[in-house]
């Protein structure tokens, strides 16, 4: 899993911004316009409670990667590759128990890795997370809209890029 030599990395980190997104197929669109501009070693670091809409997020980043087929939380295998427009390595963190567990799944290449990289409960791997990553944090429970807090994008993007078509 390791980048191809010369190939375009994303930059530090740019600036903040809050979306809010009224339904599940909103914040999939949301999430489908990151990965339009992921390139290989993005890294979308999620946060946000239990049912808060991780997952929902990862398959409209799936879902805009050209990715085929269900896209689910790999809550007890810890990492699903999925095969798109980049590589798509599905982290969920949330049964680890330490930095050296989360190390052991490989974390390292992933990041440095030729695809893009989403990391569910990505608070727990705060120490290895590199300052490019794009930091996601989500808001909400059941039916109510999401409150989708975003920083951390490329300093090339476009300050209203979360609004493009």
């Amino acid at each position: 899993m390791s980048g191809a030599a010369g190939a375009a990395r994303p930059a530090a980190a740019g600036g903040a911004v809050t979306v809010v997104c009224e339904s599940a197929e909103a914040t999939r669109a949301l999430a489908g316009k990151i990965a339009h501009r992921a390139v290989p070693g993005t890294v979308i670091a999620l946060s946000g409670d239990l049912g808060a809409g991780k997952t929902c997020f990862i398959q409209g980043l799936a879902a805009g990667l050209g990715v085929q087929g269900p896209v689910t939380s790999p809550t007890f295998i810890m990492v699903a590759e999925h095969t798109g427009r980049l590589p798509l390595y599905h982290v969920d963190l949330y049964r680890t128990a330490s930095l050296g567990e989360i190390r052991g799944l490989g974390l390292d290449e992933m990041l440095d890795g030729a695809g893009v990289t989403a990391i569910e409960w990505a608070e727990r791997a705060e120490a290895l997370l590199p300052p490019r990553a794009i930091r996601i944090h989500i808001r909400g429970a059941g039916d109510e809209p999401r409150t989708v807090e975003i920083d951390g994008t490329p300093p090339d993007w476009p300050p209203d890029w979360y609004r493009a078509e």
